[in-house]
């Protein structure tokens, strides 16, 4: 809410006095309901999210390909970024659009075999953890200007990176199940913010 008020002041200032927001209104308002008008985009992908999750804290086989598929679905999204950094950056263009292709050939992989990918994440998810850890971690200080919460994504990347030393001790059937709970509760998790955004998103019509 405050970014949107930051926005409104913004524009505002440009207009000049005489305008006392009422121009900035009249500019923004239709922006925001047509933002609005999408907002259950991200409750159907919350729901999708949340019984994605309960679906893999099942602890059967299906939870197990399903791991597998997200994960070949994620991989395959980190190629799209690639090509489009490929496309945005003509100088090293070469350079991600080769990661983009392995990335893509990857995701594919994981799609086919997605017992296979469960598997093969499980056995380095130890590895995982610590880098999903240092990622966080230095999110949390790029984030630290402009959200006031960047102590969570710090104190998560913490705990991470202790996961991870933790997991790397333990043998497969133990990685195998912190695995499947760790992506049954992210996914839970990831739901439930998609479904609160949803929520948000809906009041910019009424601004």
């Amino acid at each position: 809410m405050s970014d949107v008020q930051d926005i409104k002041q913004a524009i505002s200032e440009l207009n000049g006095p005489p305008a006392n927001g009422r121009l900035a209104d009249s500019v923004m308002k239709p922006v925001f309901a047509r933002v609005a008008s999408y907002w259950w985009i991200a409750f159907v992908l919350g729901v999708v999210w949340i019984l994605a999750g309960v679906f893999i804290l099942k602890f059967n086989h299906a939870s197990v390909v399903l791991v597998g598929v997200l994960t070949g679905i994620l991989v395959l999204l980190y190629s799209l970024e690639e090509f489009a950094l490929a496309a945005i950056d003509r100088g090293a263009r070469w350079l991600w659009a080769i990661f983009g292709i392995l990335l893509a050939v990857g995701g594919i992989l994981c799609l086919i075999h997605p017992s296979a990918t469960f598997a093969g994440v499980a056995d380095i998810l130890a590895f995982v953890f610590v880098v999903i850890g240092v990622v966080w971690m230095y999110q949390a200080f790029v984030e630290r200007a402009f959200n006031d919460l960047w102590w969570l994504t710090l104190i998560s990347g913490i705990l991470m990176m202790i996961m991870g030393f933790w997991v790397s001790g333990q043998f497969f059937i133990t990685r195998a199940y912190t695995l499947l709970v760790f992506a049954g509760v992210w996914a839970l998790m990831t739901g439930i913010v998609y479904v609160v955004r949803a929520f948000q998103i809906r009041k910019l019509a009424d601004l």
